[in-house]
């Protein structure tokens, strides 16, 4: 007998996430893609947790906290794969998200999907559920054929990639400042630099008008560069590129006709002169020369 295969008394010590069967017998969700109904699964499992922690609102509805970070956590993705998961299910009209204020993680409340429709729950991992077998032929086609059915509404909802002008320009800023926070660590920045909070808040609005624009074209320094690439580079930025941001802000003493053209280019330039800049201060610095004679 070969003991590395499962026998029954061990199935019990398992843990599953469970996901609703109609992601995949419903046409509706034939285009959600896997990672996001992943996401749901680990969002509805949160409830129970969240209603332990007394998350409930004045309605008596219970929300969750699944930031941005968490996401990128759980799934090793990047912040722009974490935004496209949640603007799916928020698409799908699974789940709603609401900003709590400055410095503080949005809250998130999962929808009751069965107001469509009764479905029933299955383990995500369970492969005796009998979920494959039961699947008509339709449904079957449905998996191999990628023709129109694959084409659905939410094969768009990329914010990044995006151009089209919508109702979702609101939802999208607020997925991106929720990220944009998280990678600036502009938290912690604002109580390190107190008296800099205005200035903080004015480069985070600044980097979020610039990655949700609709143009084809950002201007940085006199060129125009294509709005992907500079979408790219602002998203790279981090607490110590604005901690340098803010030092040459400081330390500018000459006289800037346009501050918006200025700013953008210097968070656009900061990932790649930031570190040249510290090694020239350190080789100013060690140099003797420059110190003082007593």
């Amino acid at each position: 007998m070969n003991s590395n295969y499962l026998q029954k008394e061990k199935t019990e010590n398992y843990s599953f996430f469970q996901v609703p069967k109609m992601f995949f017998a419903e046409e509706k969700y034939k285009g959600i893609s896997a990672e996001a109904i992943l996401l749901f699964g680990l969002m509805l499992d949160r409830i129970s947790l969240s209603r332990e922690n007394g998350w409930i609102d004045d309605n008596g509805n219970v929300y969750i906290y699944y930031t941005i970070k968490d996401i990128k956590e759980t799934f090793s993705c990047s912040g722009a794969k974490a935004i496209q998961m949640l603007q799916e299910l928020t698409d799908m009209d699974l789940i709603d998200r609401q900003r709590t204020g400055l410095c503080k993680p949005n809250v998130i409340y999962v929808k009751d999907f069965t107001r469509f429709q009764k479905t029933e729950f299955r383990n995500f991992n369970n492969q005796n559920s009998g979920m494959l077998k039961n699947r008509s032929p339709d449904f079957q086609k449905t998996e191999t054929n990628k023709t129109k059915n694959n084409k659905t509404e939410s094969n768009k909802t990329n914010p990044i990639l995006s151009g089209e002008d919508t109702d979702k320009d609101e939802e999208e800023r607020n997925l991106y400042y929720e990220l944009v926070y998280e990678n600036l660590e502009a938290d912690a920045l604002m109580e390190r630099y107190p008296c800099e909070k205005e200035i903080i808040e004015s480069i985070i609005n600044l980097i979020l008008d610039t990655v949700c624009s609709k143009r084809k074209t950002i201007r940085i320094a006199g060129d125009d560069k294509p709005v992907q690439v500079v979408k790219s580079q602002l998203l790279k930025l981090n607490s110590m590129h604005l901690e340098y941001v803010l030092k040459c802000l400081r330390e500018n003493t000459s006289l800037v006709k346009n501050v918006k053209q200025y700013m953008l280019a210097t968070l656009y330039n900061a990932p790649n002169t930031m570190e040249s800049y510290y090694k020239f201060l350190v080789n100013y610095d060690m140099d003797g020369t420059h110190k003082p004679k007593n």
